[in-house]
């Protein structure tokens, strides 16, 4: 399975959300990072198809996204905002997105169960969709998005809500669920996209500003990347000097983990290995450079 996109651009009047924007993802997880307004979401719902695009052209393996009706049959979306109807029972929520999706009466006896067992709901099938908390709302989402079988599935910020025993659970469903198939997800938890995805495009101001391998984006923050040792007093120069990934108190002193160009002059720093995320704000910072 492929995804091709190519010179993709959405505009509103004049104002422009995507600019021309190319990539091919393929088979496995995908990340998308990108600060708020960076155009994740847009992308998303083009290729969910519920917008369409200025110019450009988006085939998923050899069907053109304007053919809606084929390219449908294909795709799960989970966006990050969503509504059920909260007086059906899980079950019957599941039962409605399968008629609504043509899925057959015998696969849905068999996948309906299989999917609430996978996502933790099986225990509350009977239970009104009202009645549900914000987390579980979400596992039934994926659940319903997961329920005809998509060969590409895609998910939108999909672990708000959900404790940390939730979001592993979630993630490793995600991944057993890539393997031929393809996974989108857009995250702002960069941790997240770090553990799962192999690929990752960067958004930012509607462009495509990276593609690749998540160590690839990591290396933007090859030996940039240093721990600081300091006193709590000069913690606000840090601050002001250094973009600070983390923090830690510790005896009276405090360990700061600091992204730097140049060999920090305080706090006995000791380079460390870089991240997905410390690469991830490396770049953001070097396009604001750019910027000014």
């Amino acid at each position: 399975m492929s995804i091709k996109i190519n010179s993709l651009q959405k505009r509103y009047n004049s104002h422009t959300v995507l600019a021309g924007i190319n990539m091919t993802i393929e088979d496995g997880m995908f990340g998308l990072l990108g600060r708020n307004g960076a155009g994740k979401t847009t992308l998303m719902r083009i290729l969910a198809t519920l917008i369409k695009p200025t110019n450009g052209t988006v085939v998923f393996n050899e069907i053109p996204i304007d053919n809606t009706k084929e390219i449908r049959k294909i795709i799960g979306y989970l966006p990050q905002d969503f509504s059920f109807y909260p007086d059906m029972t899980v079950y019957e929520s599941m039962q409605y997105v399968a008629a609504l999706s043509q899925v057959p009466t015998i696969i849905q006896n068999n996948r309906i169960p299989q999917l609430l067992k996978q996502v933790n709901l099986w225990e509350e099938k009977k239970k009104k969709v009202g009645r549900l908390s914000g987390g579980m709302k979400r596992r039934l989402g994926i659940a319903q998005a997961m329920l005809h079988d998509p060969k590409v599935l895609i998910v939108d910020e999909p672990t708000i809500g959900l404790d940390p025993e939730e979001r592993l659970r979630f993630y490793n469903l995600l991944e057993g669920y890539s393997e031929n198939r393809i996974v989108i997800l857009s995250t702002h938890i960069v941790a997240d996209i770090e553990a799962t995805c192999e690929r990752v495009g960067v958004l930012d101001s509607g462009n495509l500003v990276f593609e690749g391998t998540i160590n690839h984006l990591a290396e933007y923050a090859k030996e940039k990347v240093f721990e600081l040792t300091v006193l709590k007093n000069e913690q606000d120069i840090v601050q002001k000097r250094y973009h600070v990934l983390s923090s830690q108190s510790s005896l009276g002193k405090i360990k700061m983990r600091v992204l730097s160009d140049n060999y920090p002059i305080l706090g006995n720093p000791v380079l460390c290995s870089p991240t997905v995320e410390a690469g991830y704000m490396q770049l953001l910072r070097k396009l604001d450079r750019e910027e000014k």
